[in-house]
């Protein structure tokens, strides 16, 4: 199986320039810094110790950036690589003011690229995060006796039954990593299942929460929603919006101040968006256009990466995509953090356990279809708030998370 994947790998770097080049026009690829997934690297390395952390994209490396915050601190760590794959990711890192922090993009997962990465920027120890297994990458971290750690493992039902197929291969790459913490018991369960050989449970680190505070919302803005009757769809994926604007037509027959915040999952739908919300006959104001928002706005379409917390912050009620359609949900951690209701659909298998947790303190509702979403966010308009009991409860759990995870990290280095 591992022959095969090197042969397929191969295939796909001898077309990788007309992937890039469609990656660049449709701007999923960054129109210079794509060189780095070929191991032409833009930041330098320096000689003393580095660890290195590699996530999928922004849901992944968000969830360690309180943990990198820690290690930023500590005088032993000279300095942090992050790796990724997608241009989010990049653009978020770069917002967040990291002082011993670099990003780069993930090389493509051939055994040459592998090999090179590895010899220039021989990291102290490699922290995949959440799901992500590059078998090229893997072997070359072993062989050269890396310490290899798999952090906030995770493993649905789905992609356990994906890897149960090959298991064999599974059991081999598995075995790899010299210990995991994963995210939840379900993937404790799969990942024991697949070959991980030491495991440890501590809880998810997305209940933990950065140092930063960042308010990307000017005081002209906050004033016009503070006027406002207020909520947010984030995270959505495509038709969820066209949902969230007919509802938002409901709503407003009974609200008539009422201003509709969405966050889409892929800002590169904007366009997509603007139309099928226009199509509804709805204003739509974009956070790119600026402050200067029209009395007749409907709906405040956030086309840019990392500002989901500034509104959060001011939301008292928050529906999460991906979960009306069978995505599997989105992390609701995030808005919990802020004190906010969480209202979601039946699809959120990704998050289970957590979703079962809010449920348990009351900070979540199921809704399966546009008349109980409008019915259950009138509720909600309508309750008092228990915003600060949801945020001590959840900064209390994610700081008992963040301070075991360090530690365990930490003896590993040593």
């Amino acid at each position: 199986m591992i022959v095969f994947y090197r042969i397929l790998i191969n295939i796909v770097l001898l077309i990788s320039p007309f992937i890039i080049l469609l990656r660049i026009i449709k701007k999923k690829e960054h129109p210079s810094r794509f060189k780095e997934k070929f191991c032409f690297f833009s930041k330098k390395k320096i000689k003393n110790n580095l660890i290195w952390f590699h996530g999928a994209s922004v849901g992944e490396i968000l969830s360690v950036i309180p943990l990198i915050e820690k290690f930023e601190k500590d005088k032993n760590i000279h300095q942090i690589l992050i790796t990724s794959n997608t241009l989010s990711s990049s653009k978020i890192i770069s917002n967040l003011g990291l002082k011993k922090t670099i990003h780069q993009f993930f090389p493509i997962d051939s055994a040459y690229f592998s090999k090179k990465f590895l010899e220039y920027w021989r990291p102290k120890i490699a922290i995949f995060i959440d799901s992500e297994i590059w078998p090229n990458m893997i072997l070359d971290i072993k062989k050269k006796k890396i310490p290899l750690i798999l952090l906030n493992g995770r493993i649905n039902k789905k992609s356990f039954r994906k890897w149960k197929k090959i298991n064999q291969t599974a059991q081999f790459l598995f075995s790899k990593f010299d210990i995991c913490y994963p995210s939840s018991k379900e993937s404790n369960i799969h990942l024991k299942s697949l070959g991980i050989k030491k495991n440890k449970y501590l809880g998810n680190l997305k209940f933990s929460q950065t140092e930063k505070e960042e308010n990307q919302i000017s005081i002209k803005q906050k004033k016009f929603f503070r006027s406002k009757n207020i909520w947010c769809a984030s995270s959505t994926h495509n038709s969820e919006e066209i949902l969230i604007g007919t509802a938002h037509k409901k709503l407003k027959k009974k609200y008539k101040n009422l201003i509709t915040i969405i966050i889409p999952r892929h800002i590169e739908r904007t366009t997509v968006i603007i139309n099928q919300l226009e199509e509804l006959n709805l204003n739509v104001h974009c956070h790119s256009y600026g402050d200067q928002i029209k009395k007749n706005t409907d709906i405040y379409l956030v086309d840019a990466y990392g500002k989901t917390k500034s509104f959060y912050r001011i939301c008292k009620i928050v529906f999460l995509g991906g979960s009306i359609i069978r995505h599997g949900g989105q992390n609701p951690l995030e808005p919990a953090k802020y004190g906010c209701k969480i209202l979601h659909g039946p699809h959120v298998w990704n998050f289970g356990e957590i979703y079962q947790l809010l449920k348990e303190y009351n900070v979540s509702s199921k809704v399966n279809n546009i008349d109980q979403l409008i019915k259950q966010t009138n509720k909600d308009f309508n309750k008092k708030g228990n915003s600060l009991k949801i945020k001590t409860k959840i900064k209390s759990i994610g700081d008992k998370i963040l301070n075991s995870t360090f530690k365990e990290i930490k003896s590993f280095i040593k």
